[in-house]
């Protein structure tokens, strides 16, 4: 194909042309819309505080109702000159804004030279302003006079707008000053004055400007404009730091320079420490660059917890502090470095760290508690507050959204050390826990369970760490709570103030947490303790007068009906948990059975109408506690299990191994230490018996996953079967990272197959992209042009083929994989 250049011609703009911009139009795949040139001196679009704006730059304007698609499009005159290159438009009318092509012109001249364009500056915003406006700033009559005589078409003159701190015009000029001359030439617009800045780098330039009535000469020192545009960055931790931008410093009118957080990332959301912040100092040494930012972080160990001082630019009178926690384990330290010749940022590992943070043992004092606070006394040694930073986008989690999770732990092992808190604080396997005693120590904690159907987890710590500190057990109360008991609420902030509350059991009953999207876990198949009145915490326990503990008071996550984030707290039976704890007191490994369904209740009178017949209406009303329930599947929640094959949605429960089952609360007992069951269940108003095999549950989910083209894959969690009838053969996309070549894979699908190799796990989904990179190596004619083609099935067994570019400089390969001598209990392998 022969490709025709298009002429820039600038000076061929003249306001009433007519002009044609051929684009992309609202992603079409070419439109040619039609505009008359109306001005040629239009100041440049605003798009916000922080977002990229032009300025010291006019802009050309028509009415040509150009939109998204068409950036960047030429705009041609009648002959097919470029005269301008479309830039935006306004939602309010059909006006749209043209970038001009003086500048462009000039800086393609040098680049056909294959020499670097000469970029000045002053950190100086110019404003054009008409004659009135001028005179009301002290313009002279003379001057203005001389001014209209050299430049008949000018209409006004420019005048400083903004002086950027510790800029080369700061102190020298001030905003309201008139620009007359530049190097004793007289200017009247951003082109003329800058053609003098732009030749003039590192040399002093000569600017003539009226303040007031008075003209001043005024020496100026030219600064490279391309030694404050950031050419590298860092990345450690997840984040993304540079040198804040001319562009940015000039959005807030501040000092360019000081590392910049362009992504938070990890490290930094977790100590709340957001995008757009600059960091003053780091473990107490000052980072006022880059360098001596990277410089503090090569000698940090793995772990290690450090002071950090830091401003945001929407507020940069506030300076605040935080703790971070070192990240080398789960991300690199690389720096990366522009490369002007090739285009691309070419990173440099750094070495990794000397050692990781070890803890030293320490030993606090725990409150004593008043005695009006009874019986929170016995409780407050076992309450601990527990930290869960996620570093990755797994089983439907977020950490864009929410990166650090905290809630109450209760303490209910010393041998071994055990802790208990919910699925809402610990989510997930993969990620950072943290552990607060005493609102002293905080050491790291590890998780060992994590329950499949109960919203609780079970961490562990090592408790020579805690010197002497006496922290105990709570006792574990027989007692079952009911409905009508009174019971203390003993709970924690989080600020660590105790919380008491003596209450009512309001009622127990089933609770329907909803599903969540992006898909992720949720509890199912339990009753909630509901209290008459309770103070709000962060999580604790019920107890009886004398503190023995009856229920856990724990916190559950779920989504509204716009699936925004929220939460609500409610109690759990403490006896749901016991035998977990007696599994791992005796050293073994707690496993748990279950149907993998979803029970709800059903009233007797709507039963009868399925079928059911009155002898089991009458067993059900004999039997104590059941409210004239009995239990129906609700939904499958996985379809490939024995269970999710043989019952059925609508199928009502009679008995399981011939005992009477009308409650969720009857389930742990009827199948969850059984590796197959008996169920009798009414199915479209039959009786039948059907013998199901129990899955198997060892506290661990997510073993290994692996990130390709900046999209997240994985095994199909639970939450994901939940939504799929017939699950398909493959890997499941989990996430895709904005601006990668993921984008083209839709979130949640399943992949399998890749360059037409069957993919069915992980280990086959990585055997077929490195059999596709060898093949390339071996072909590299039939390398597609960098493409793949990936075949992908969605929830509702919809097949879609997709085609992929490969980008491996930047979006690489890694895998993560569980490793229990890991201090995380994860390995990070990049391929």
């Amino acid at each position: 194909m022969d490709l025709v250049q298009i002429p820039l011609c600038p000076e061929k703009a003249k306001v009433g042309i007519e002009i044609k911009v051929v684009g992309n139009d609202n992603g079409e795949t070419l439109s040619i819309l039609s505009g008359t040139l109306a001005r040629l001196d239009r100041r440049a679009p605003m798009y916000g505080t922080g977002n990229y704006n032009d300025f010291n730059t006019f802009y050309l304007q028509a009415a040509s109702g150009t939109s998204g698609g068409s950036s960047g499009s030429p705009v041609l005159d009648i002959e097919g000159n470029a005269v301008a290159l479309n830039a935006g438009s306004t939602r309010e009318a059909s006006s749209s804004f043209y970038l001009p092509l003086n500048r462009v012109k000039r800086a393609l001249k040098y680049i056909q030279e294959g020499k670097e364009v000469p970029r000045g500056t002053l950190q100086t915003e110019f404003e054009y302003k008409p004659y009135d406006e001028l005179r009301h700033l002290g313009l002279k009559s003379t001057i203005e006079k001389e001014i209209r005589e050299k430049f008949p078409e000018e209409t006004g003159l420019l005048v400083v707008r903004i002086v950027l701190p510790k800029g080369p015009a700061d102190g020298l000029l001030i905003p309201g000053d008139i620009v007359i001359c530049a190097n004793k030439n007289m200017i009247a617009n951003f082109t003329q004055l800058f053609s003098i800045i732009d030749d003039s780098v590192g040399k002093d330039i000569e600017l003539t400007i009226c303040r007031g009535k008075e003209q001043i000469d005024v020496k100026l020192k030219i600064q490279d404009l391309h030694s404050i545009t950031p050419n590298r960055f860092v990345e450690i931790g997840g984040s993304i730091i540079n040198e804040l931008s001319y562009q940015l410093a000039y959005s807030y009118s501040w000092s360019v320079g000081g590392p910049y957080i362009a992504e938070s990332g990890y490290m930094f959301n977790c100590a709340s420490v957001w995008c757009m912040s600059i960091i003053t100092s780091v473990n107490n040494i000052p980072t006022p660059n880059l360098d001596e930012f990277i410089n503090v972080m090569k000698t940090l160990s793995d772990g290690a917890r450090v002071p950090i001082k830091y401003y945001h630019l929407s507020n940069v009178n506030n300076e605040y502090t935080s703790i971070i926690c070192v990240d080398r384990h789960w991300h690199k330290f690389k720096i990366a470095v522009r490369d002007d010749t090739t285009g691309l940022w070419n990173y440099e590992e750094m070495p990794p760290p000397s050692s990781i943070h070890t803890y030293k043992p320490e030993t606090a004092q725990i409150q004593t508690l008043d005695e009006s606070l009874q019986p929170a006394g016995k409780i407050w040694p076992s309450l601990v507050i527990v930290n869960f930073c996620l570093p990755y986008n797994v089983n439907g989690l977020r950490n864009g959204q929410n990166t650090q999770f905290y809630g109450a732990g209760m303490i209910v092992s010393t041998e071994p050390p055990l802790i208990v808190c919910d699925r809402y604080t610990v989510p997930i396997s993969v990620g950072d826990i943290f552990i607060t005693f005493a609102n002293s120590i905080i050491i790291p904690g590890k998780l060992v369970y994590l329950n499949p159907l109960y919203n609780y987890a079970i961490i562990t710590y090592d408790k020579t760490l805690l010197g002497d500190t006496p922290v105990k057990a709570i006792e574990l109360s027989e007692k079952e709570l009911t409905q009508g008991d009174s019971v203390y609420l003993v709970g924690i902030c989080g600020d660590y103030t105790p919380i008491v509350k003596k209450t009512t059991v309001k009622r127990i009953s089933n609770v329907y947490i909803s599903k969540c999207y992006p898909l992720r876990w949720r509890a199912v198949n339990f009753e909630d303790i509901e209290l008459d009145d309770y103070v709000e915490s962060i999580g604790g326990v019920l107890c009886d007068n004398d503190g023995n503990v009856q229920g856990l008071w724990l916190t559950y996550s779920s989504q509204d009906s716009n699936y925004k984030d929220i939460t609500h707290k409610c109690g759990f039976s403490i006896s749901l948990v016991k035998p977990t704890l007696k599994s791992f007191k005796i050293d073994e490994v707690p496993k748990l059975h279950s149907l993998d369904v979803e029970f709800w209740t059903i009233q007797i009178s709507k039963a009868k109408d399925y079928g059911l017949s009155d002898e089991w209406v009458r067993k059900v009303e004999s039997m104590p506690n059941t409210k004239n329930n009995m239990l129906t599947v609700l939904s499958i929640l996985d379809s490939t299990s024995p269970s999710g094959k043989l019952l059925e949605v609508g199928d009502i429960i009679l008995t399981i191994n011939g005992n009477m089952v009308t409650k969720v609360f009857d389930l742990p007992t009827a199948f969850h230490y059984s590796e197959e069951v008996d169920v009798l269940i009414l199915r479209d108003g039959k009786e039948m018996n059907i013998k199901v095999a129990t899955t198997p549950h060892y506290g661990k989910e997510t073993t290994k996953i692996i990130g390709w083209s900046g999209a997240i894959i994985q095994e199909p969690y639970e939450a994901a079967l939940e939504h799929v009838k017939n699950v398909p053969t493959g890997v499941y996309v989990s996430f895709r990272s904005d601006g990668s070549p993921s984008l083209k894979l839709s979130q949640g699908v399943w992949i399998t197959e890749i360059q037409g190799r069957k993919v069915s796990d992980l280990d086959s989904f990585l055997e077929a992209i490195y059999a596709h990179e060898k093949e390339i190596k071996e072909k590299p004619e039939e390398n597609n042009d960098g493409y793949v083609r990936i075949k992908t099935v969605n929830n509702t067994n919809v097949t879609k083929v997709v085609t992929m570019k490969l980008d491996p400089h930047y979006w690489g390969i890694w895998q993560l994989v569980e490793d229990k001598e890991a201090k995380t209990g994860w390995k990070f392998i990049e391929s």
